[in-house]
């Protein structure tokens, strides 16, 4: 898949974004240890006439981590990328970590927002200085020590494939490895091994961790568009209470509970069905039918004539 990386000065630094495909354009904000070049479920969209922009969130990529100061700074950026591609509107997508600053933007940008879509996704504070998880990644992910942590990743994922992917799969899934396996395809495995040769932490993954903190119910309740929650019932990374806290707190909101084998939804036997719903759910709300509505609108154009 062909996509274009560029970068844009913006008052706190510069922030790194790519372009891929064309169509209506979805602002994408991937989720943890990724950046602009993630791939999960990009090409069923981009097949599908969409247009992804992916900036690397802050502390990722290219992108400075004093953009990330906080989720208001990050979404004056996000904004900025849009101006900068002369666009009005958009459709969201955040995927895991990335889902704050999802929910944080649809809430406060309404009028850029045409739907949200939260995949697997962060939607209120998640790990805590109690958990061990925390205090693991504030170790193994530092920015002095994230390199070596993914380049020892890399080396055993390279190696061993199938042993990595055992090992690791307890934190993505709450089945057993046998039940797991059974939900997912043989290619799998593979696509679990590129995604671990393509992690880096960088300064990001500790931002995150600070950010989730900050995202609140009335954020949630603040999004007015449209909006799909979708997330497995056996992921083991994310609490399923995320996604439930979501759509309890989101309006004009729809939760799809999916049968996948844990976090990663783009991969298995479910994979499918996950692409399809996301797919007819930006149809069925796209942005140009929004203009096209309004311009139409008897009383807009009784009111336009009244005007001239």
């Amino acid at each position: 898949m062909h996509r274009d990386v560029k970068r844009l000065t913006v008052d706190r630094g510069s922030i790194e974004f790519s372009v891929a495909g064309e169509g209506e354009p979805i602002l994408v904000f991937h989720g943890g240890h990724s950046n602009c070049y993630e791939e999960f479920g990009f090409q069923k969209l981009v097949e599908s006439g969409f247009q992804l922009i992916t900036p690397s969130r802050p502390g990722y990529g290219k992108t400075s981590k004093e953009i990330g100061e906080s989720l208001e700074a990050s979404c004056i950026a996000y904004e900025a990328i849009i101006t900068h591609l002369g666009l009005e509107k958009v459709h969201v997508l955040a995927i895991s970590a990335g889902g704050p600053v999802g929910i944080f933007f649809a809430s406060r940008y309404p009028e850029r927002v045409r739907t949200l879509t939260l995949q697997s996704a962060v939607t209120k504070e998640w790990l805590t200085p109690a958990d061990k998880e925390y205090k693991a990644a504030r170790v193994l992910f530092r920015p002095s020590v994230e390199k070596y942590t993914w380049r020892m990743i890399s080396l055993l994922n390279n190696r061993f494939p199938q042993f990595l992917f055992k090992n690791m799969a307890p934190s993505f899934s709450t089945l057993s490895y046998k039940k797991l396996m059974g939900k997912l395809n043989a290619e799998d495995i593979e696509e679990f091994r590129k995604m671990n040769n393509r992690q880096r932490s960088g300064a990001g993954f500790l931002i995150d961790l600070e950010q989730t903190k900050t995202i609140k119910a009335e954020d949630l309740a603040a999004v007015k568009c449209p909006a799909i929650i979708m997330q497995s019932k056996f992921d083991g990374f994310i609490p399923l209470a995320h996604a439930e806290h979501a759509h309890n707190n989101i309006p004009a909101s729809k939760l799809v509970v999916l049968d996948s084998w844990g976090h990663l939804i783009w991969l298995g036997k479910e994979a499918d069905k996950a692409h399809t719903t996301v797919i007819n759910f930006l149809r069925a709300n796209t942005i140009n039918d929004k203009i096209d509505k309004k311009a139409t609108d008897p009383k807009r154009k009784n009111m336009v004539t009244k005007k001239d």
